[in-house]
């Protein structure tokens, strides 16, 4: 949960930039998040614009494609390497090990160990720029890359750590699907300890809002220790264009709103935030906190009242 208070917001960043061009972003980012093409660069970077309000997104898509159509080339020509396990898909284990070295030795990708909470991280332009990200960048930077290329590989939401898989071919059924790590240079972990560490067989599939989701997590997180709230309200309002009825995220919102002040929004989304969780919850965490946003709704509505 979000810290509570009424600290001021940074001078560099205003919000709204224009609440025209807000509603227009927060449309067009909900569409493309939860539209059935598989494409995830569009909706990236319509998350940095938080940071890049004036981002020409055109470039970067741009320079996504070619580094696409040279991964395309690599791997039509890429053959298995005599180091090859035995239990795997040679095709795609071939495919998997050029696209690794055509990412993360050529380009030199690679995961910002030195500096994780640098917000630049969880923006897909200034991963292209500056070659470092964090694992759910470098994550969807791969994914992107593949699908150019004709590489099947799919999101892992993995705890604390998001992976990739590439699965063995359907004709290969005793074959073992690729677990690819892209923050330590496209490590290929092992699936079994994978499993156990997660209390799952099967490690699930992230579909494409979880992965965006993921992303505006992360990147609310950095905001919100940076303290620069408006930035934290405006990847709150992103969220909530995944998932409206989110109810953590209309509290986190609502009390981004208190902290800077805004008392009638913050209002608004802390009593839905109240009308989603049920008065009489059994689980102790869910209830304290239940009771400390009615407190907050109660003098919330002594304010606004005051202000009309």
């Amino acid at each position: 949960m979000l810290l509570e208070g009424g600290a001021s917001a940074p001078p560099f960043f205003c919000y709204p930039q224009s609440g025209l061009i807000v509603a227009r972003l927060l449309h067009a980012f909900g569409h493309a998040a939860l539209s059935p093409d598989p494409d995830l660069a569009v909706a990236a970077l319509m998350i940095a614009r938080v940071e890049y309000p004036e981002l020409d997104a055109d470039g970067y898509l741009e320079q996504l494609d070619a580094i696409g159509r040279e991964a395309c080339a690599r791997l039509a020509t890429a053959a298995p390497p005599p180091d090859t396990p035995h239990d795997v898909d040679e095709e795609r284990y071939a495919k998997v090990v050029a696209l690794n070295g055509y990412l993360f030795e050529e380009l030199r990708f690679a995961g910002n160990e030195a500096d994780y909470e640098d917000p630049r991280n969880s923006f897909l332009n200034a991963v292209l720029d500056r070659r470092t990200g964090i694992p759910i960048t470098l994550s969807l930077l791969y994914m992107e890359v593949a699908r150019r290329a004709g590489l099947p590989v799919e999101g892992i939401n993995f705890p604390g750590h998001f992976l990739l898989r590439c699965r063995a071919r359907q004709s290969l059924p005793f074959a073992k699907d690729l677990i690819i790590d892209p923050f330590h240079g496209g490590a290929l972990l092992s699936h079994d300890l994978l499993a156990r560490q997660s209390d799952h067989h099967e490690l699930p599939r992230a579909t494409k809002p979880q992965i965006l989701a993921r992303m505006l997590t992360n990147l609310k997180r950095v905001y919100v220790r940076m303290e620069s709230y408006p930035q934290a309200r405006l990847i709150s309002d992103l969220l909530i264009a995944i998932d409206p009825l989110a109810a953590s995220e209309l509290r986190d919102r609502g009390l981004l709103a208190y902290r800077l002040k805004d008392f009638s929004a913050a209002l608004r989304d802390l009593q839905s935030y109240l009308a989603l969780i049920p008065s009489g919850t059994q689980h102790d965490d869910e209830r304290e906190d239940r009771e400390r946003i009615w407190e907050h709704v109660k003098a919330l509505r002594k304010r606004v009242a005051a202000l009309n």
